[in-house]
């Protein structure tokens, strides 16, 4: 090819690659103002109007979606900003549903009740915001385990008119290493106005009570506010309640091993004198200051359960109806009714440790001294046990903190 037609191909070259460069300017150019070229809508765009048209409704669950050791009483709720709730629902994995209810201004809900330990719960909600649009949001959540958990059981219950020596007593299903936690979430309160303390008797059991006993007829409230506390690495309460009980008449008793009589007190004054039979100089009665706690119309008693066996192996006695009984200890110590022991009481003393009071076999006959006490005794009232030559009753052998002074009885709080 000669020089003068190799520049004319280049030059034609270079037209054409011209050409296409113009072109593809142009193109670029009328697409970037017109929205496209080919009259579709940028994807830009598209978001755009889809914002536009979304709700601006921002529901909030609560707990967060996937937490596990969520609480059961304060951890589900559902809020919403920017709108109002239409519809929430909340099921348990096993389908059942846990009923709530919307706030009166539709901003707010909350589960109707306690929700269950150990337990997947799923929340799903709907709101709207003012242009009548809807919002959705869910959420899955794992309440604490009972492994993870920790509850206290306590006595006396919501309601109950119980007697001045009734203590407050927590004893709790795990044990406790941050006692002083778990005490600050625990008040309890007297109407009367009486200074109330608890000891810790074991990392497991915490009695509150106030020095003296208990004001008649005053209330005593008890808060406990543990949900969510530490009371151990890993290990959290989950009670938030308040519970409140009644203290009747200062009923008070005096048995005297010595003379073999029982002397009953109501606020200080002697309402009755009943003879009894305390424990033999082979099993002597404990002394000290004891309270009721459990009351029985009738009831087995096996000394076998207690330590009284013979070289067989069984009990020394088995009484299946021991009539009118009330227990004074843990370990076993009851003032009861006794049909069987004839011609002893107010003149010896035959127990294996109990306070006998003459009785009826059936515990049907109410004009025994048995009946009497039992049917004249509540819950709560103390029978004070002197004279035995026993050692006194331990304090936490039953609810007998009474046995304990006021220095060593605070002396054992955590706080």
């Amino acid at each position: 090819m000669t020089d003068g037609k190799r520049r004319k191909s280049l030059a034609a070259a270079s037209a054409l690659l011209g050409g296409v460069l113009v072109l593809s300017a142009c193109s670029s150019s009328d697409a970037d103002s017109s929205g496209g070229g080919d009259g579709k809508t940028s994807q830009a765009e598209v978001d755009e109007a889809a914002a536009k048209k979304s709700s601006e409704a921002q529901i909030k669950i609560t707990p967060k979606g996937g937490s596990d050791n969520a609480s059961i009483n304060n951890s589900a709720g559902v809020t919403v900003s920017k709108g109002t709730l239409t519809e929430v629902k909340m099921t348990a994995t096993d389908g059942t549903v846990v009923e709530g209810e919307i706030s009166a201004d539709k901003t707010s809900w909350k589960p109707g009740g306690q929700l269950e330990r150990a337990t997947k719960y799923r929340i799903t909600a709907t709101a709207k915001d003012s242009e009548g649009r809807a919002a959705h949001e869910n959420a899955s959540f794992t309440t604490v385990s009972p492994e993870n958990s920790f509850i206290g059981t306590f006595t006396p219950d919501d309601g109950k008119t119980v007697g001045v020596g009734m203590p407050v007593s927590i004893n709790f299903d795990k044990e406790i290493t941050d006692k002083a936690a778990v005490q600050k979430g625990i008040t309890v309160n007297s109407s009367s106005g009486q200074e109330v303390a608890c000891h810790w008797f074991s990392t497991q059991r915490m009695d509150c009570r106030p020095e003296d006993y208990w004001t008649e007829n005053s209330t005593v409230t008890l808060k406990l506010a543990l949900d969510g506390v530490e009371g151990a690495d890993g290990v959290y309460g989950v009670q938030q309640k308040s519970v409140t009980f009644k203290i009747g008449r200062n009923q008070v008793s005096y048995v005297d091993a010595k003379t073999k009589q029982m002397k009953v007190t109501q606020d200080g004054k002697t309402v009755k004198t009943i003879p009894i039979s305390a424990g033999s100089p082979e099993n002597k009665t404990y002394e000290g200051q004891m309270v009721i706690s459990e009351k029985f119309e009738e009831t087995r008693m096996d000394g076998s359960t207690v330590g009284f066996t013979d070289d067989d192996g069984k009990g020394e006695y088995d009484i299946k109806d021991v009539p009118h009984a009330m227990r004074l200890s843990t370990s076993g110590t009851f003032i009861h009714g006794n049909y069987w022991g004839k011609g002893i009481f107010g003149k010896a003393n035959t127990s294996h440790g109990c306070v006998g009071l003459e009785d009826a076999k059936g515990a049907d006959d109410p004009n025994t001294p048995g009946a009497w006490f039992y049917n004249n005794s509540i819950v709560g009232d103390l029978v004070v046990v002197q004279n035995t030559g026993d050692e006194t009753i331990a304090p936490d052998n039953g609810l007998n903190g009474w046995n304990m002074d006021w220095a060593q009885w605070k002396a054992g709080s955590a706080v």
